[in-house]
């Protein structure tokens, strides 16, 4: 079994991944302009709990994805929501690690206006699906900051699991100096298989963004 596993090919590429509620689609530059207005629904710069650019910085975030996706470390997305066709968001695979078998799942936000509502859970249980059933990936990680409580329960409700607390992990625009909250889930975890093959789980959960 751990042969196969090791065979099988982890391919880093631009993909469209659909659900009933959202289409993730490979980020490019064409998208600056749709994410500075998701971005602007709830001035999401504000935020102290993550990083989101404001208009002037965009351009540098989606390049530094787009570097990550040529190096093979990170696959971005942009996250359409259905059936509207809108752009309201981004978030991407990083850190992935073909050898180990493993890969993050972060730099997600979205607008305001979608935030508690299926569009946040669908993504991420399509981006695990992939991870899982296309990538085979052993492990999944989740990080986000200790304060930020909507992002903790969200992950939690999809089947993370709690591994500890990263101490002054990451440097914020505000310069505070966040602790981070790290998940994992990983694929010998009977009911994160369960969650994978009930997509319907989008159309009862009304969930924050994470």
């Amino acid at each position: 079994m751990v042969q196969l596993i090791r065979s099988h090919v982890m391919q880093v590429a631009p993909v469209t991944l659909s659900g009933k509620h959202v289409r993730l689609e490979p980020l490019t530059f064409a998208h600056e302009p749709a994410l500075n207005e998701a971005a602007a629904d709830g001035d999401l710069w504000n935020t102290d709990v993550t990083i989101i650019p404001k208009p002037e910085g965009m351009n540098a975030y989606i390049q530094f994805a787009l570097d990550g996706l040529n190096l093979g470390t990170q696959l971005p997305f942009v996250i359409v929501q259905l059936p509207k066709c809108r752009i309201v968001g981004t978030t991407r695979f990083y850190e992935i690690v073909a050898n180990d078998r493993k890969c993050a799942i972060g730099y997600t936000w979205l607008a305001k206006s979608v935030q508690r509502t299926p569009v946040n859970t669908e993504a991420k249980l399509l981006m695990l699906a992939h991870a899982f059933e296309t990538w085979n990936c052993g492990r999944v990680e989740m990080i986000t900051d200790v304060r930020n409580e909507q992002s903790r329960a969200a992950i939690l409700r999809i089947g993370g699991e709690q591994e500890g607390i990263l101490r002054k992990h990451v440097m914020l625009p505000s310069g505070r100096i966040r602790d981070s909250a790290v998940f994992s889930i990983i694929d010998t975890e009977c009911r994160m298989r369960r969650l994978i093959f009930s997509r319907d789980l989008a159309d009862k959960r009304q969930n924050p963004d994470g």
